[in-house]
């Protein structure tokens, strides 16, 4: 009787974990690689909810527009392997790490709506 009491205990836990939804992946591109973390990134793919980030923003420094873009918020885990103009996965965190690592303030401009990734290894 206790192995049939262990055993539907821990078939419940399992089948509870698949219930749990995927972490979504999306794709980025890095566009802009400003001053002191001021990044610029592009949804490449992925259905990222659109309040998240600027459909089209304007770089009033060179008046280029962007689509689909976000600042970067998380600047103290972003890889410094990245570099503008590469392509890669990301998630949203839905606790993100905290950003506390010591940033430049010189300006670079960025979309006002700014996101916390983590990127995606595979």
């Amino acid at each position: 009787m206790k192995f049939l009491f262990t055993f539907f205990i821990l078939l419940n836990i399992l089948c509870n974990k698949a219930d749990q939804p995927a972490v979504e992946i999306f794709k980025g591109k890095l566009v802009l690689q400003g001053i002191c973390m001021n990044y610029v990134i592009q949804i490449v793919e992925g259905p990222v909810n659109p309040t998240l980030y600027e459909q089209t923003w304007v770089n009033p420094f060179t008046n280029t527009t962007y689509k689909n873009v976000f600042g970067l918020a998380s600047i103290c885990t972003f890889p410094s392997s990245i570099k503008e103009g590469d392509e890669f996965y990301f998630t949203i965190p839905k606790n993100p790490v905290a950003q506390t690592c010591a940033q430049c303030k010189a300006y670079s401009p960025i979309p006002a709506k700014t996101i916390n990734i983590a990127i995606y290894y595979k």
